[in-house]
């Protein structure tokens, strides 16, 4: 997603298979010995033999603990079929990982060995990472320790019940079944007010059905426990955790990004109205369909869905980024029961072994699509390229612990999301679609096309961006609120608040259906996409100041690989922005972007097509891509393609785009 914003923020450096076999789950939890759970202090010296064992007990216990977490989260969210796949042990896994991370005993033997080891040295680099983990999970109170166990088991029954809750909408007097991401896309495409306001209305029951299934409950708890540690709130405990910074410092960036924004939003407001027939246009079953609803509908055949694996493997392939010999498992489609968000995890962290060997990555991936819909194509290629640049990043950290390389605490959401941004970024390039953006006929998207497009959305980017920072503004508000007051109701009224405070206007997608708020990894994490934004325009903006130029660009893999991936969460997310772009972190490149007028961006836009245009003239698609990666991908249980079977990357592509012709050939 690519956004613009007025304001000048300067920062204060303040695997085979991914699916094994159930018995390879019971052997993960047979090799769970005691002695990799709980350190044993009484044995341990300062010696370098100790610090070497200190440190592969506790990469070795952590890895088989993220692991077996990992499988579990990957079953229960793809809703697959085996029985040891439950929220029960999705707990249970959970439980036992943040168990072993909320070792203070391993806290207190980190830091004396800590005193033991030169400060410049591997190990002492290890060795803080550990101090920086462990600190971010260990509750010094036994209150808080209940709690959060008492929060463990609200959201696992509440996420149970929203995978299973039937959403859909009410059309011509029948009730069609929809996830999320459907009713979304109806919305963007389906020129029938009557439909979009169906499927708007049916986004808004996700509200009513998370708070009255245990949110309320869940959002107490959390505060509760947050307080016991000595936090002002859910929302600070979080922000801490994971930026190193607290939840005031953290607003006091947004508040500035929000004051300054604000006159912008309000103008493209009165600015849309007027151009699309009055204050109407504005209601959120219209906004967006309004804003790029026709043109969306027009590329549509210049995203055929079936493509997008091929396309993205191409563009990174091209990009010189490699996965370094990890192994993929991708669900592309939309299903019934399966989780209403995109995202990336890693069962098998990337990491360094103790013996100098190289422990490849393995990745869970998820997306949302149904062939059938208008603009799937666009919009599943776009979350294609945003978790693999996740992939990318992760299959890329080159450090001595797979603490290092895990998602969670304390890596920062910002610098995650960094990566995803900036390379998802591209498919709304016009250089970029001029090469990928091709017909089943073979037909490129016409340059007036992607004129039209400028033309519909240039002035209106100030709406993602306002749209973004509703919910960590409701997050902030919501966990701020004294306990007598959060209910059902109160949760839902502040919800429709913050949209029309921050928004200007109602939400198509309502602040209570964004799933990132219920999973307690995502919660309190949205203002990581508004930071990380940011960083992406301004990562943008020093590769085209040293290259030229973004799409194909064969030096970006490299130079991300350098400087954003390999050092993993050892380094401050703002260090690392300033490290590659030679600049702090500010707002200007968003700015600049902001200021463009619709003539100039069409001015460079069509000189950056016409280059591609004539390259691609003199090239050809027959070469085959090398991503050094293994790609299965599956719909749930079924193994649509594999490219260790099939021999290779495009053989594998061929195999997954026959599967989406044939099974939606009725429809597409």
């Amino acid at each position: 997603m690519r956004i613009a914003a007025k304001a000048i923020i300067a920062f204060l450096n303040p695997t085979v298979s991914s699916f094994p076999p159930s018995s390879s789950l019971s052997s993960a939890r047979r090799l769970l010995p005691t002695a990799l759970l709980t350190t044993n202090i009484n044995t341990m010296t300062g010696s370098t033999n100790d610090v070497r064992t200190f440190i592969d007990d506790t990469n070795a216990g952590y890895e088989r603990l993220h692991k077996a977490f990992e499988l579990q989260f990957w079953g229960t969210k793809m809703a697959l079929s085996s029985p040891e796949y439950s929220t029960s042990e999705l707990t249970r896994t959970k439980s036992e990982m943040e168990g072993f991370l909320a070792d203070e005993a391993k806290l207190s033997r980190t830091r004396e060995l800590l005193n033991s080891v030169p400060e410049d040295s591997p190990d002492a680099t290890t060795l803080r990472m550990f101090e920086r983990t462990f600190k971010c999970y260990i509750m010094e109170s036994d209150e808080a320790k209940k709690l959060r166990a008492e929060a463990m088991e609200i959201e696992g029954r509440l996420e149970s019940a929203r995978n299973k809750m039937s959403l859909g909408a009410i059309i011509d007097g029948r009730f069609e079944e929809m996830s999320s991401v459907g009713l979304r896309n109806k919305i963007r495409v389906d020129p029938d007010v009557n439909v979009r306001r169906a499927c708007y209305e049916g986004m808004t029951k996700i509200g009513d059905f998370v708070t009255e299934n245990g949110f309320v409950e869940l959002v107490k708890v959390r505060n509760k426990m947050a307080k016991a540690l000595g936090y002002l709130d859910f929302y600070d405990y979080k922000v801490n955790n994971a930026e190193g910074f607290g939840k005031i410092a953290l607003f006091d960036i947004l508040d500035t990004l929000e004051k300054g924004t604000r006159p912008i939003m309000e103008g493209a407001r009165n600015r849309f109205a007027e151009e699309k027939g009055g204050v109407d246009a504005l209601q959120p079953w219209n906004q967006s369909f309004l804003m790029a609803g026709d043109v969306t509908r027009r590329m549509d055949p210049f995203f055929p869905f079936e493509k997008s694996v091929e396309q993205w493997g191409r563009s990174f392939a091209a990009m010189k980024i490699s996965y370094r010999g990890a192994t993929m498992d991708l669900d592309l489609l939309d299903r019934t029961g399966k989780y209403s968000n995109g995202f990336c995890h890693w069962p098998q962290p990337a990491w360094i072994k103790p013996d100098g060997t190289w422990q490849p990555s393995t990745t869970h991936f998820t997306s949302l699509a149904d062939p059938a819909a208008i603009g799937s194509g666009y919009m599943g290629l776009t979350t294609l390229m945003h978790e693999a640049g996740h992939a990318a990043h992760f299959a890329n950290i080159e450090m001595p612990s797979p603490l290092f390389s895990q998602e969670r605490s304390p890596t920062s959401v910002a610098y995650a999301e960094n990566q995803s941004m900036f390379l998802d970024s591209l498919v709304g390039d016009a250089d970029w679609m001029a090469k990928y953006a091709i017909s089943r006929e073979g037909e490129v998207i016409p340059w007036d096309l992607i004129a039209d497009q400028i033309k519909a959305t240039h002035p209106y980017k100030v709406f993602a961006l306002r749209g973004m920072l509703a919910v960590p503004y409701f997050e902030k508000a919501l966990y701020e609120m004294p306990e007598e007051d959060v209910t059902a109701e109160s949760i839902k009224a502040l919800a429709e608040k913050v949209e029309n405070d921050i928004q200007g206007g109602l939400s198509a997608r309502p602040l209570l259906s964004v799933p990132h708020i219920l999973s307690d990894e995502a919660s309190c994490y949205y203002h990581g996409y508004v930071l990380a934004d940011m960083s992406v325009h301004q990562t943008r903006e020093f590769f085209l100041k040293r290259d030229g130029f973004l799409t194909d660009n064969p030096q970006i893999g490299p130079t991300l690989a350098n400087a954003y991936w390999k050092p993993g969460n050892s380094k401050p997310f703002l260090s690392l922005v300033e490290n590659l772009t030679g600049a702090p972190l500010t707002g200007q490149a968003m700015v600049n972007e902001l200021k463009q007028s619709v003539e100039d961006v069409l001015k460079d836009e069509k000189a950056k097509y016409d280059s591609k245009r004539a390259e691609c003239a003199d090239t050809s698609f027959d070469n085959d891509i090398d991503l050094d990666m293994r790609v299965r991908i599956v719909d749930g249980d079924d193994v649509l393609a594999d490219t260790s079977k099939e021999g290779s990357f495009l053989a594998a592509c061929k195999v997954f785009e026959g599967y989406v012709q044939n099974r939606f050939s009725k429809k597409v």
